[in-house]
């Protein structure tokens, strides 16, 4: 070997040598890289189970970052802020509103901002009394169960509608009190339609400033709607066939151009769709006596046909 070849030699080890140490040194920098907060870990985990709805999964997870940075100053002797964490919920029905309201919950439990992590669901029939004072009571027992967790009020503009003498306004102004009163270990979220929200801030303005987190849900795409349709059938342990889905897909595509169509009430449209078809699945098995596991899971071109033909 003479000494150029030699000399090649040794600068190609060199590169070697430099290359493996490099990867190396990058292994371990990944290694040593701090595991994140598991509160964190986790809200990721659910959310990623949730189709669409980008922008209110990254609202939420502002607030619950803020949250866990906000405990760690305090944690260090540092000036520690209490936000109050009561929202607006804006969207129409089968957005995911209350599946939001619930990991919310459970995930400010895990970081002691609630010490129960429930929710109360309730509505303007839950609230509202037959007579003076009866309201107040009703709300404030309400409230009482909610204590540690989330009070979820949907259609919260119904509370406005019976005018100034309506026993709503005793309802709105006891839930008010109370927001104020007991914010350390109670939030309170007010949901419904956009516009209905949009109008009841607007007859009752002294709210608006009590809710600093507005979140607004939108309606599901077409491809989100499907996705949410494959989603519910592996739930479910279904399996539709290509056929089938490509028949579903076909249906939410049309009904999600008409504005004024049952597709409006998103994932509970899918629901029922779903469900329609695994009605139509059962009657087909029992006509042809046919319960294997794979009859039993299929759902075919056929049960998507004829449960839409009911639904037309």
């Amino acid at each position: 070997m003479n000494s150029v070849t030699r000399q090649i030699s040794s600068e190609r080890k060199n590169q070697i040598k430099l290359i493996i140490q490099s990867d190396v040194e990058r292994t371990i920098e990944k290694t040593l890289d701090p595991p994140l907060h598991p509160i964190w870990t986790n809200i990721e985990k659910e959310f990623s189970q949730l189709v669409g709805l980008e922008e209110v999964k990254e609202m939420i997870k502002h607030i619950v970052a803020w949250s866990i940075v906000n405990q760690k100053r305090k944690e260090l002797g540092l000036k520690s802020d209490h936000h109050a964490l009561h929202m607006l919920f804006k969207g129409n029905p089968g957005t995911g509103k209350t599946t939001v309201a619930r990991i919310m919950a459970k995930q400010l439990c895990e970081l002691n901002i609630l010490s129960k992590g429930h929710l109360i669901e309730v509505e303007r029939a839950d609230l509202v009394g037959e007579y003076i004072g009866h309201t107040a009571n009703k709300t404030r027992e309400l409230i009482k169960k909610s204590m540690g967790g989330i009070l979820f009020v949907d259609e919260a503009y119904s509370l406005a509608r019976g005018g100034e003498k309506d026993f709503g306004r005793e309802a709105i102004d006891t839930l008010v009190k109370h927001m104020e009163d007991k914010k350390d270990d109670f939030i309170l979220i007010l949901a419904g339609y956009g516009a209905e929200m949009d109008n009841f801030l607007r007859l009752n303005p002294g709210l608006r400033g009590r809710f600093p987190h507005v979140v607004t849900f939108p309606d599901y795409t077409a491809d989100e709607l499907m996705e949410i349709a494959r989603k519910f059938c592996r739930e479910k342990e279904f399996v539709l066939t290509a056929a089938g889905a490509d028949r579903i897909g076909m249906y939410i595509r049309n009904v999600s151009a008409d504005r004024h169509s049952p597709a409006k009430d998103n994932g509970r449209f899918i629901r029922n769709t779903i469900e329609s078809i695994v009605r139509a699945q059962a009657v087909r098995l029992l006509k042809n006596q046919s319960f294997t596991r794979q009859d039993l899971m299929m759902l075919t071109e056929k049960d998507v046909l004829i449960a839409l033909n009911e639904k037309d």
